[in-house]
């Protein structure tokens, strides 16, 4: 049976983080330090000496972290409200591609990786990156197509090839790069320092919030020590599975927060505006959109928490956090674009923070899997299984 209580330390961290974002974390918005290619590292570092002074820096790791050690469906609720503020998870060190990051070491890393790398970043001391998508024709929603390798050269590992879209890189301490060796494909850990990284360009992209932008890197002879393997040898793509199962929830999570803040923007915005004699909210086409707002918020979020419940029970549920990135990342910017169509030339202008969550937001419904990727894996599952089940009659 599925149980969607509330625990008391559930809806205590969630009224401290919403408390947080609106009271601390908003009046950031306008702060100067946004950059062509996302914010500076000087106000995510001032911004997160806020977050570590309220006890909310982090949740999601474990206690020994410094987090709350809390469950999936206790993460869903505290990083919804992060996401109020598009700041929030950047303030709170739960965002991408850090979060995912943070999730991988603490299940795969050895001890002596997690106090090198995991330690100092779930304290927020530090930044990193996630290099596994490719250009010319390599990895991307298909990560069979990887082609970056890395050959044994003694006790060391030699790592060549491209990367792109890789957030945070600019900036970040470390890197987890993701090579083919031989038939198969490994994940190495390495400080993006090291000699052979070399950062080509940052991409002009349509989001401006990830400190350090997203950007195209070369690898040229990265040499890597074995000790630097993440996990076993051979098993990249087991551990890509990991990282990306999760990930692709907690990406729901926090754009249901922006979501939800567009939507509150949007309605208030209604029943203040006078269009034709009364309220826009008044006005069927815009009330009615409101009113499916509210509904898609409601059931985007049931969807979260389920799939949550289903992760905390010891389920992979790779097929429910598919289906739940294409859910959310369509219904979520569907709900955003409604609201900007509430505000009309409000909205368009960026008089209010809706048209840059339009913005950002447009991005979930291709990273972490194009919404046609689920939908063509999802296909694929059900061809499996009435193949499997061809003898019964529906």
């Amino acid at each position: 049976m599925v149980d969607f209580q509330r625990s008391a330390r559930e809806l205590d961290l969630e009224a401290r983080t919403e408390r947080f974002v609106r009271e601390t974390i908003i009046p950031y918005e306008r702060d100067p330090r946004f950059l062509e290619h996302g914010i500076t590292d000087a106000l995510v570092a001032e911004m997160r000496d806020h977050a570590r002074g309220a006890g909310l820096l982090a949740p999601q790791v474990p206690e020994e972290y410094g987090g709350h050690g809390l469950n999936q469906r206790e993460i869903a609720t505290v990083l919804r409200a992060s996401g109020y503020s598009l700041l929030g998870p950047v303030a709170m060190n739960c965002m991408a591609p850090d979060e995912g990051n943070m999730h991988l070491l603490e299940r795969v890393a050895t001890h002596e990786q997690k106090e090198r790398f995991l330690r100092p970043l779930a304290a927020g001391h530090i930044r990193s990156s996630f290099l596994m998508t490719e250009p010319d024709g390599g990895a991307g929603s298909d990560p069979e197509m990887l082609r970056t390798e890395a050959r044994r050269d003694g006790d060391h590992w030699i790592i060549d090839g491209r990367k792109w879209l890789i957030t945070g890189a600019q900036g970040a301490s470390f890197g987890i790069i993701m090579a083919r060796t031989g038939s198969h494909s490994t994940m190495f850990l390495t400080d993006m320092d090291a000699p052979g990284i070399v950062i080509e360009r940052v991409l002009h992209t349509a989001d401006e919030v990830m400190p350090g932008g997203h950007a195209v890197i070369r690898l040229e002879g990265v040499r890597v020590h074995e000790s630097q393997i993440l996990g076993k040898l051979d098993e990249g793509f087991r551990y890509a599975q990991v990282r990306l199962a999760p990930a692709r929830l907690t990406h729901c999570m926090r754009w249901w927060g922006a979501a939800r803040r567009a939507h509150d923007i949007a309605t208030q915005y209604a029943c203040r505006r006078q269009a034709f004699g009364k309220a826009l909210i008044d006005h069927e086409g815009v009330g009615f959109m409101l009113a499916r707002n509210e509904v898609d918020l409601r059931q985007t979020q049931l969807m979260i928490d389920y799939v949550a419940w289903t992760l905390d029970q010891g389920s992979r549920a790779s097929s429910d956090s598919s289906m739940a990135k294409y859910a959310c990342g369509e219904i979520l910017f569907q709900i955003v674009d409604r609201c900007m169509q509430v505000l009309g030339g409000t909205g368009i202008i960026g008089e209010t923070p809706v048209s840059q969550i339009w913005r950002e937001i447009r991005g979930f419904r291709v990273y972490d899997g194009p919404s046609e990727v689920h939908l063509y894996s999802l296909a694929r599952r059900l061809k499996r299984n009435a193949t499997r089940d061809s003898g019964s009659t529906p």
